[in-house]
């Protein structure tokens, strides 16, 4: 994890501001924000962090993220669907995890969810990648600020998504996955990851 000083922006290079100076949230940002993924257990993960960020600020989760790879099976879609009630009862004794049940319960009903989505597609990425035409959309966004809280391919998305059993990913949270994922390059034009992710 880099130190502070060496999250510090480097003469001649700029980065969206909205990350800070917090060393986790800039190695978030430089390596990770945006890049187009399509490695199912990434996507699940990142489906079920949105979800848990409702409320809250993304570092905040961030934070926890190592909390909840422990807790959900580093995000195996397998153990997670087969997780018990009484599992993630005992979860709310936790303190690593955002304790609030309803939260805890939908990562297990996304997890069935994307077991379904995966015999129907072959996979949670076919699934989703399909609502963008399977190409990364390219914004160019001037400033952070911005940037749209939903859009209505994510409107789209959050109904379809809904029907299939997923939970707690309403429009704007499939749209800052959407971002997140690289499903679209919403980073600043003038950020240096803006030209390396397209």
């Amino acid at each position: 994890m880099p130190t502070a000083e060496q999250a510090k922006p480097l003469a001649g290079i700029r980065r969206c501001p909205w990350c800070g100076d917090d060393p986790l949230y800039v190695k978030y940002h430089d390596e990770e924000w945006g890049v187009p993924s399509r490695d199912d257990r990434h996507l699940f993960e990142m489906l079920c962090l949105e979800g848990q960020q409702a409320g809250l600020s993304w570092i905040t989760v961030l934070k926890k993220r190592e909390n909840y790879r422990k807790a959900f099976f580093r995000f195996d879609v397998k153990k997670v669907a087969k997780m018990t009630d009484e599992d993630l009862q005992a979860l709310l004794g936790n303190a690593g995890l955002i304790r609030h049940i309803g939260k805890l319960t939908a990562i297990r009903s996304n997890a069935i969810a994307t077991l379904a989505v995966q015999k129907e597609f072959g996979s949670l990425a076919a699934y989703l990648w399909g609502f963008v035409g399977n190409t990364p959309l390219t914004g160019k966004l001037k400033s952070y600020k911005e940037a749209q809280a939903s859009t209505a391919l994510s409107d789209l998305m959050a109904k379809d998504m809904k029907k299939r059993g997923f939970r707690f990913l309403g429009s704007t949270t499939l749209y800052a996955h959407m971002q997140a994922t690289g499903m679209v390059n919403d980073h600043e034009t003038g950020c240096f990851r803006y030209r390396e992710v397209k």
